[in-house]
């Protein structure tokens, strides 16, 4: 059973950005957005690129190789909402000045 994991020191993530960090097998990418970190799987399922660069805006983050976009919320790719295509989204938690993040171990 994976336990939250601390990943960042909370003002570490510039307002409106992103950054990746590895988690139990998984690359995660965390976004502070609107005073609120959100963690998402980091590889954009259409060609793998990092999502922790994507441009940011309000809850959605736009890959930089192709320009899908995914919600930070729900992991949906906005060109179809609900649909199967979409990245992870991972529990998180301020605690002290931790940000942690729980992923389950891959394999």
């Amino acid at each position: 059973m994976a336990d939250y994991i601390s990943i960042a020191k909370v003002g570490d993530i510039p307002e409106g950005e992103g950054r990746s960090y590895p988690v139990n097998g998984t690359t995660v990418a965390v976004f502070y957005v609107n005073g609120e970190y959100k963690a998402i799987n980091d590889a954009c399922p259409h060609a793998g690129a990092s999502l922790a660069p994507g441009y940011v805006e309000d809850d959605v983050v736009c890959c930089p190789w192709h320009a899908w976009q995914f919600c930070l919320n729900t992991g949906d790719w906005m060109d179809n909402p609900g649909g199967k295509v979409k990245v992870d989204c991972y529990p998180l938690r301020i605690e002290g000045d931790d940000i942690q993040v729980l992923v389950q171990p891959v394999g």
